[in-house]
């Protein structure tokens, strides 16, 4: 039977699949990748609803004035990132898809642009590397 020696340390992602439509919303960051919105739990967000932990990522990224409606979890994402430190980061992120309704998007401090895409056909590999790309991959394939 195997034995790990030591268990790995995981971050847990909640990420938002925003569809206008036939479009979804990617942005780009400051460490210049591109990205979905939403992000990591925090350590003293464990107990909290995962809504709010959503509704605390998008108001940071894309403002607090848009309106969105999330729906259920249609990708599941397994990364693994260099960290500014230089320890690997082990992701495991789940990607909610939500009808946008409206209001601005003001994008934060840690996104430079971003672009509202075909969700069923643009090439993901133009945009995503890893297991962010095997994600999106899998959520066209559903879509």
């Amino acid at each position: 039977m195997y034995q790990p020696k030591e268990k790995d340390l995981y971050n847990i992602a909640l990420k938002v699949l925003l569809r206008d439509s036939e479009k979804l919303l990617i942005t780009h960051d400051i460490f210049k990748e591109w990205d979905l919105p939403g992000g990591r739990i925090l350590p003293e967000e464990f107990q909290t609803d995962v809504m709010e932990i959503i509704k605390r990522k998008i108001g940071e990224e894309l403002g607090t004035d848009i309106k969105y409606e999330v729906g259920e979890p249609k990708a599941f994402f397994r990364v693994e990132r260099t960290e500014v430190d230089g320890r690997i980061a082990r992701i495991f992120a789940i990607g909610y898809e939500a009808k946008y309704l409206g209001g601005e998007i003001k994008l934060g401090d840690h996104h430079d642009r971003m672009e509202w895409v075909e969700a069923k056909t643009f090439p993901a590999d133009q945009y995503f590397t890893g297991g962010w790309l095997k994600g999106v991959q899998e959520y066209q394939k559903k879509s």
